[in-house]
This record gives structure tokens, C-alpha cells and sequence, in this order.
């Protein structure tokens, strides 16, 4: 046998072993659950990546030392006067002890309509479970196959090393409602374009935190597109915080399509 047949029959050996090899990685590819996404990819999911990041505000004034005296916050006085912003610092340490460090809250804001997302946060939810739960595992696949085709839904959670630094938070949350912040929450892409929150739900015990929704048509046609550059959340909560946060639109491709 002349060493050209040789190499012929060896390169008709090696395309068919690759031809096989991605056929299986594209039934593999079908068939991938959320269930056996790894922990850590799910949590990466969820605390940076195109459809998810971390907002963090850090409050340097806790830094400074400065003495808190019995009788000096000003809760429960109707009549209190303007302080300064050191005073209301003494107030808020009156309130609930001084900490002279700084201290920082972080936001997760999250695209909840995208579907990596909700696999992610499907994810940490069974894996935080001892033994197997296949009613919650059912529960959980349909929230993941949930339909979101009309609108558009970021979730925002917040945290802090100290707790006691999210009461306010949590208060703003809590009380809002549409019509207070219909006209302070929207999306805005690169070109200036914005879409403008039509429904609030504060957090409740479901692990998501607030939900903010917006419509994801605008004149007959889809808000974002790959060719939108990058879209920005903007959430103004009075004085208390602003969430700010930029995503790119064209890294939102998930199974070969734009997901958001």
C-alpha cells in the first residue's frame, strides 16, 4: 500500500472522529440543563456578566470619628430642624451606634427577563438545598421557562457586610410604588432613547428583590437590539441612592440569540 493511501484513509478517519465528536458536543449543547450548570458559573452569572452586575456605593463619612450624645437623632420629631451633614451623620449614629469605618451597599442589578439569569438564580436556589427537592425543582424549571416576551424585568438586591446600613434601603424599596417612580426610572439606550417604568414590586420573600418592568416593544418594534450598543438603568430613589448601571447589548447573546 503506496504511503498516499495511507495518509487518505488516516484523513478520512480523522474527519469522521471529528464529524462524531461534534455531533455529540452539539446533542450535549441540546440537552444542557441549568441543573448541572456548576455553582460558581451560576454565581458569576449573577454578579458579573452581560446581564448582570454589582453596583457598589461606598459611604466614606463613617471613616471619621466624631462623638454620638443620648437624645441627639432625630427620630419621631416632626418639627426637626435642617441639620448639616455631619449632624445627620451623629443622628444616624445615634440611631444605631457608630461604626468609624467606611461602609459600602452593594446593588445586584439583573436582567430577571433574561433567561441565563433566571437559570443562574434557579441554580443557587437547589444547590442550597440539602437533599434532593423535585417539587422545587419543578417549580423552578417552570419559572426558568417563564415567558417575558412582552416586557422587560431588572431585579435589584441589595447587601452590606453591616446589615444595620440597610434599613433605609429597605424602607425606600418597601414604600415605593409606580407612581412614585414612573418618572425617575428607565432604561436609556447609547442614542439617547428611553423607556419609562410602567410597574413596581417591591421585594418580597422570594430571594429576587424589586422588580422594575418596562415595556420591551416601543412603536411596533423591540427597544433593544444587537445593533442598540449599550443600554443604562437608572433608578433615582430621592435623596437615599441612585442605581446606575451600563450593560453592552451586543454581549447578551445567549443560545444564538439576543436575551434580555
Amino acid at each position: 500500500m503506496g504511503l498516499n493511501s495511507i495518509f487518505c484513509r488516516t484523513c478520512r478517519c480523522l474527519a469522521a472522529i471529528v464529524f462524531i465528536l461534534g455531533a455529540i458536543s452539539a446533542a450535549a449543547a441540546q440537552n444542557y440543563s441549568w441543573m448541572e450548570m456548576p455553582q460558581k458559573d451560576a454565581q458569576r452569572l449573577l454578579t458579573n456578566s452581560p446581564w448582570s452586575q454589582v453596583q457598589v456605593d461606598t459611604d466614606v463619612s463613617e471613616m471619621f470619628y466624631s462623638p454620638t450624645k443620648q437624645g441627639s437623632s432625630s427620630s419621631g420629631r416632626s418639627n426637626a430642624p435642617k441639620y448639616t451633614d455631619q449632624q445627620k451623620v451623629n443622628n444616624n449614629r445615634a440611631d444605631r451606634g457608630a461604626v468609624n469605618q467606611a461602609i459600602s451597599i452593594s446593588y445586584r442589578i439583573s436582567f430577571l427577563s433574561a433567561r441565563p439569569i433566571r437559570q443562574a438564580f434557579a441554580k443557587m436556589v437547589l444547590s442550597s438545598q440539602n437533599e434532593p427537592n423535585d417539587r422545587l425543582a419543578q417549580d423552578l424549571q417552570a419559572f426558568v421557562e417563564r415567558d417575558f416576551s412582552p416586557f422587560v424585568v431588572i431585579a435589584v438586591t441589595p447587601d452590606a457586610p453591616d446589615r444595620r446600613f440597610l434599613g433605609p434601603i429597605m424602607q425606600e424599596l418597601e414604600s415605593a410604588t409606580t407612581a412614585t417612580l414612573h418618572n425617575n426610572v428607565y432604561l436609556e439606550r447609547v442614542d439617547g432613547k428611553r423607556v419609562f417604568l410602567t410597574q413596581y414590586s417591591a421585594p418580597i420573600a422570594d430571594g429576587l428583590g424589586a422588580k422594575f418592568i418596562f415595556p420591551r416593544m416601543v412603536d411596533g418594534v423591540p427597544f433593544l437590539s444587537v445593533q442598540s450598543g449599550t443600554v443604562r438603568f437608572i433608578a433615582q430613589f430621592g435623596d437615599t441612592f441612585k442605581l446606575n448601571m451600563q450593560f453592552k447589548v451586543a454581549d447578551m447573546i445567549f443560545d444564538q440569540k439576543l436575551e434580555y
